[in-house]
C-alpha cells in the first residue's frame, strides 16, 4: 500500500509533453501508473516511440499503452512543423529497447480507473480521443476519476491553430465534446493561460545546462521548437503541457481559477474546435470547468528546473 497519488497521463509526445512528463517523473507524491498515447502532435508511431524513449532516458519503468491513431471522425493536421516530424526535434535518437504494452490505451484507462477507483488523477495533455473512446466503452468512467486535468482550449477564442481554436481541441473536437459533456468537473489549463506564463529563453538555457542526462536529452529534442519560438514569439518560450502538469501536481500553486460552463464548437466555418465559455452564465448550465487563469510563476519555473536537473 502507498499514500502516493496514482497518476495516469494521456499524452501525444511532443516536446512540451516530454517536459510535462519529466516533471511528473520527478514528483515523489505521485505514482505514475501508465502513459496512454494518442496521435496528435505527430502520428501515433512517433508519439509511442517518443514516450518509450523518454521513459528509458529517465529510467522510469512505466507501462506505455498505444491508443487512437486518428481523430474520431475527421482528419486533422499535426504539429510536426513545431516539434519536428518525429515530435522530438528530428534528432535521430536511438529507439528505446522496451516495447509498448499489448492493451489498447482506452481499455487501460478503464482498467486503471477500476484499480485506483476514487483516487486516480487523470491528466490529458493531448487530443482527447483516447478518453472519449474509454467513455463510449464505459460511461461510468467519471465516477472513478478523482480529478481530471486537461490541457486544451482557448477560453476567449484566441487560438494557436486557427484564430478561434487551440490545437488539442481542434485536432478532435468531437472527442473533446464527449469528454466535456461526460465529466462533472474538469480542471482546464488553456492556451491563453500558457501565453500568460511564458519562460524566458535565457532562463530555459540555464536550466538545460544543469548537466543531468535527461536535461541533456531534452536540450537536444527541444532545440528545434525553441528556435521556432524565438523566430515567431520573441523572448519567451511557452510550454503548454508543463503548465497543465504544474496545475495537476501542485494545484495550490493556482492563484486564480474561474469556474464556468464550457461548450465545444463542432461546426462553424471559422469556429470549429473553439472552446466557448459562458462567462456570464447566460445559458444556466453548470459551472463544470475550473479554468486556470493565473499560476504562481516562480513555483512553475522551479518545477521545470528541478525536473530538468534530476538525475
Amino acid at each position: 500500500m502507498t499514500d502516493r497519488i496514482p497518476l495516469l497521463i494521456d499524452t501525444d509526445p511532443g516536446v512540451d509533453d516530454a517536459l510535462a512528463l519529466l516533471m511528473a517523473f520527478n514528483d515523489p507524491r505521485h505514482q505514475i501508473v501508465g502513459l496512454t498515447i494518442a496521435a496528435g502532435n505527430v502520428g501515433l508511431k512517433h508519439t509511442v516511440a517518443n514516450a518509450l524513449k523518454l521513459c528509458e532516458v529517465a529510467d522510469q519503468d512505466i507501462p506505455v499503452f498505444a491508443g487512437a491513431d486518428a481523430p474520431l471522425l475527421h482528419p486533422s493536421p499535426d504539429a510536426g512543423y513545431v516539434h519536428g516530424q518525429d515530435g522530438f526535434g528530428d534528432v535521430g535518437y536511438e529507439a528505446a529497447k522496451r516495447q509498448v504494452e499489448a492493451e489498447h490505451a482506452a481499455l487501460a484507462i478503464i482498467r486503471l480507473s477500476h484499480q485506483h477507483a476514487g483516487k486516480l488523477l487523470l491528466v490529458a495533455l493531448g487530443p482527447l480521443t483516447n478518453v472519449a473512446l474509454a467513455l463510449k466503452l464505459d460511461p461510468t468512467l467519471p465516477q472513478r476519476i478523482a480529478r481530471l486535468v486537461v490541457m486544451g482550449g482557448a477560453v476567449t477564442c484566441q487560438g494557436n491553430i486557427t484564430p478561434a481554436a487551440e490545437f488539442n481541441i481542434y485536432f478532435d473536437p468531437e472527442a473533446a465534446h464527449i469528454v466535456f459533456e461526460a465529466f462533472e468537473r474538469i480542471d482546464l489549463a488553456d492556451w491563453e493561460a500558457v501565453m500568460a506564463h511564458g519562460l524566458h529563453h535565457d532562463r530555459v538555457v540555464g536550466w538545460l545546462a544543469a548537466g543531468a542526462e535527461r536535461g541533456r536529452f531534452y536540450e537536444r529534442i527541444s532545440e528545434k521548437t525553441r528556435l521556432w519560438s524565438i523566430d515567431r514569439r520573441g523572448d519567451e518560450w511557452h510550454a503548454a503541457d508543463a503548465l497543465a502538469m504544474a496545475f495537476a501536481l501542485e494545484p495550490d500553486g493556482a492563484l486564480d481559477v474561474q469556474d464556468r460552463p464550457v461548450s465545444i464548437e463542432l461546426d462553424g466555418t471559422h469556429s470549429r474546435g473553439a472552446t466557448v465559455v459562458d462567462w456570464r452564465r447566460q445559458e444556466g448550465r453548470a459551472d463544470k470547468v475550473s479554468i486556470l487563469m493565473k499560476y504562481d510563476q516562480a513555483r512553475f519555473e522551479r518545477l521545470i528546473a528541478a525536473a530538468l536537473a534530476a538525475g
